[in-house]
């Protein structure tokens, strides 16, 4: 396989660009994305087997039972990352270890308390998302992994392209069987 062919596979709707102008409708279409993943993670996962579960989307990648939990594990950190920018003067955030946590016990679990984590996640976050100020937007939070200020505006748009990511992961593995 190319190093081409590798690069659609990791990344199915592109890596995340960050507009020169964030729009109020752009804002929109972000938290509606983030508003319906569960559904959508849902929608999609619902009838699999254990066997379809364990399909990869690319080679050496997560399985779809290890994206489900990442997501889980990924979009608490989220929620605690916008609450900190919204309390805090330009915190740093804690960085974790994503790939090492895909290989603690519970992403070999079912996934149905990661879908309800989910679910209730972005629940708060539709909710926090929706009732940001203008002010509010401009805040920002340290990642010490990139050395880099964020602002919730654009943490909006990331999260938005991470949650529209690995759902193409997830139908990407489906349609390949995970056969690579």
């Amino acid at each position: 396989m190319t190093t081409q062919e590798l690069y659609k596979l990791k990344y199915p709707i592109g890596e995340f660009e960050l507009p020169k102008t964030i729009t109020s409708n752009l804002l929109e279409t972000w938290i509606t994305d983030i508003e319906t993943l569960p559904q959508s993670l849902k929608t999609l996962t619902k009838s699999l087997t254990e066997t379809e579960l364990n399909y990869s989307y690319r080679p050496e990648g997560w399985t779809i039972k290890q994206v489900t939990h990442h997501y889980a594990d990924s979009h608490m950190n989220s929620i605690i990352r916008f609450k900190w920018a919204l309390t805090e003067n330009t915190p740093t955030i804690k960085f974790y270890h994503e790939d090492r946590w895909a290989q603690l016990i519970d992403y070999s679990a079912s996934i149905d308390s990661s879908l309800s984590i989910i679910k209730g996640i972005h629940a708060k976050l539709g909710i926090l998302l929706r009732n940001l100020t203008s002010e509010d937007l401009k805040r920002e939070f340290i990642h010490p992994e990139h050395n880099k200020h964020f602002s919730l505006e654009e943490t909006i748009g990331v999260y938005a392209w991470h949650s529209n990511h690995h759902l193409a992961h997830i139908e990407q593995a489906l349609r390949y069987k995970g056969e690579f």
